[in-house]
């Protein structure tokens, strides 16, 4: 079998299947390029609303000066060149798994298809790569919450009477969110693009005048002023630059989802609309502030004239909830991702839109993320105290990709370490300072995001760790497929026509059900069917290639079928294919049986007892393989095993 990851041993070509036919092309880009923008930089063009103001009037506000405005302007100027364009848009997007991208995705690239030793060699660069995703769940319950928060007290700035209300409002406009997520939101996607490019016009036209008022701000593009701010306020600019990263939040959406839109139509949309409009913005508020101090209480919708206080707040509520959409929907797709791969029990995945592979739903993520982004404006109560504990689980996401991305450069494309090590030294010298000045923010709230990545990390690890362990029971207690037939032919038990088809988590091994059958019922159907699932450390894998059947003799028939992990493990698919390599079965004649396991903690374990105690517990609460597969529920029998974990 050729290794499925070939195709990423090696950058990828700037080509994709967004810039395919040469007609449609430019026509096709436009179209990927707006959708682009309402997806992907949903939540990076909202960061203008807060970002400026926790420079001067949050927790760590500097004092409001020209040596100060000029510093923080340049600060943000430079984080926005080198983050987003160098590091993640030059670079990065380089890093990615046939075609996708985000940390699960790079994570899996790194995993790859290697033997035992050298997986044990990397199991510490993949644990690293988990925990960088698992910090992203905590990124989507405060993302939410600071974005939302943040444009509805603009109502309070309208006027002081509607200040008692902010809370109330944002906590119902979230909960609406959250509940609409059951029914999908292709519907309201396609409004997203034509909403975000509105946005980023207001941003643009808003700080243009600003900037024209007070034209010398441009000259902030000087990275000098931005070293001189470092050394002039020493440990206060340095704490600073905690508030100056809220101008690159969402930039791992630019990553993750780099596969739906490729990498064209992200890279022009960014560097010809969305980084001129948040530039022109932040340089607008930063030129008000020269001329207006006092307004750095909220310096961006100082900008708006009165006339237009409250068509600016129900924009910038929109573009907020846009935003959060990405997040959420973000959330739902590393779920996915974490559940095809074995990092998580199997959950029901339900799509919401029959052409848009990214819309799915998982009801325990949607209604977790709820309950936590609620709570976080509940206890914070505004998004000034939000965005204090904002920052610390993104920059160690951001950290932790440069070590993956230098891993890939070394070990998959073959990188010289001459090359290699300055690169990731750059990003490294930007990466650190700002995740060691968000390190501060602990004690402030940021310990919420870090504590559910903790707990999704031990989620993962201690399911990925169980199921190796029942795996390997298992495998020690069944005999062979090979011997196993050859027993058979020797003792043959009754014969019952029809089809049978076991599910196996092991090609190599009978499956539990078939030799609890065969041992206590003495029958056997006169076609067998071994049928394993299996799913590649790639994103998909071509329909050509899914299928493998294999005639054992006996009446015995193995199917392996091969997934990726951003693809749907489908009983009705793997017939259809399987039809055209000769096996033609009917699903309304044919009994389905899959082996469940009833699990008790042993005298000694091979887990912690405690750990032992969680697998358990997410085992018996995942969804079943009926439901999972889609098993036609009425021909589908189950075998139990009791195993000692």
């Amino acid at each position: 079998m050729t290794n499925p990851n070939e195709g990423a041993e090696k950058p990828i070509p700037e080509k994709t299947k967004s810039e395919s036919a040469p007609p449609e092309k430019k026509s096709r880009l436009a179209r990927l390029s707006l959708a682009a923008l309402g997806v992907v930089f949903g939540d990076i063009s909202t960061s203008p609303i807060y970002a400026i103001r926790e420079c001067f009037h949050g927790e760590y506000g500097i004092a409001v000066s020209h040596t100060n405005v000029m510093g923080i302007l340049s600060l943000m100027f430079w984080a926005l060149v080198m983050i987003v364009g160098v590091k993640y848009l030059l670079f990065v997007f380089r890093a990615n798994n046939h075609g996708e991208g985000g940390v699960m995705a790079l994570t899996a690239l790194i995993r790859g298809q290697n033997g035992p030793s050298e997986n044990r060699r990397r199991s510490g660069v993949i644990a690293l790569g988990l925990f960088a995703a698992c910090l992203l769940y905590g990124d989507g319950m405060i993302t939410p919450a600071i974005s939302v928060l943040s444009a509805v007290e603009g109502i309070g700035i309208v006027t002081p009477v509607f200040g008692p209300y902010v809370i109330p409002i944002t906590i119902a406009i979230l909960l609406g969110l959250f509940l609409i997520q059951r029914h999908g939101t292709a519907r309201l996607g396609g409004l997203f693009g034509p909403v975000i490019v509105v946005w980023l016009g207001f941003l643009a036209v808003t700080g243009a005048v600003q900037v024209a008022h007070t034209p010398q701000v441009l000259s902030a593009v000087l990275p000098w002023y931005a070293i001189h701010f470092l050394i002039v306020n020493k440990l206060h600019g340095f704490i600073v630059l905690g508030a100056v990263f809220l101008v690159v939040t969402g930039t791992e959406a630019l990553y993750a989802d780099m596969g739906h839109f490729g990498t064209r139509p992200i890279r022009l949309t960014w560097f010809a609309i969305v980084f001129p409009a948040l530039v022109l913005n932040y340089f607008g508020q930063g030129a008000l502030l020269m001329v207006n101090p006092e307004a750095a209480s909220h310096p961006f919708y100082a900008m708006v004239p009165a006339w237009a206080m409250i068509p600016t707040v129900l924009l910038a509520t929109l573009a907020t909830i846009i935003a959060s959409q990405a997040v959420i929907t973000g959330a739902f797709s590393m779920t996915h991702q974490a559940i095809q791969l074995g990092y998580l029990p199997r959950l029901k995945i339900r799509h919401t839109a029959a052409t848009q592979i990214g819309q799915i739903y998982v009801s325990p993520v949607n209604w977790m993320l709820m309950f936590c982004t609620v709570l976080l404006v509940a206890g914070f109560q505004s998004s000034s105290k939000l965005a204090a504990a904002y920052g610390v689980a993104v920059t160690a996401t951001m950290l932790i990709t440069t070590m993956l991305f230098f891993v890939v450069a070394r070990k998959r494309w073959q990188w010289p370490l001459i090359f290699a090590a300055p690169l990731a030294g750059l990003f490294f010298i930007v990466d650190v300072p700002f995740f060691a000045a968000n390190i501060s923010k602990i004690l402030h709230g940021a310990w919420f995001p870090l504590v559910i990545g903790g707990v999704f990390f031990t989620l993962m690890l201690t399911w990925a760790k169980g199921r190796r362990i029942i795996a390997a029971k298992l495998r020690k207690a069944m005999p062979p497929v090979h011997q196993f037939i050859v027993d058979l032919a020797s003792h043959p038990p009754n014969k019952i026509e029809g089809n049978a088809v076991y599910l196996t988590g092991n090609q190599n091994v009978v499956p539990v059900a078939l030799a609890k059958n065969v041992k206590h019922n003495n029958v056997i159907h006169s076609r067998t069917i071994l049928l394993n699932f299996q799913v590649e450390d790639i994103p998909r894998v071509p329909n050509l290639e899914k299928i493998q059947t294999e005639k054992l003799g006996g009446g015995f028939h193995r199917i392996r079928a091969r997934y990726g992990f951003m693809e749907d493990l489908t009983l009705e698919s793997v017939l259809a294919l399987t039809r055209g390599q000769g096996l033609d079965l009917d699903p309304e004649t044919t009994s389905f049986f899959i082996g469940r396991e009833n699990l008790v903690i042993a005298e000694t374990s091979a887990m912690a007892r405690w750990r032992a105690g969680l697998f358990i517990f997410m085992s018996r609460n995942a969804a079943d393989a009926t439901s999972f597969f889609n098993l036609p529920a009425d021909q589908t029998i189950e075998v139990g095993v009791r195993l000692e974990i």
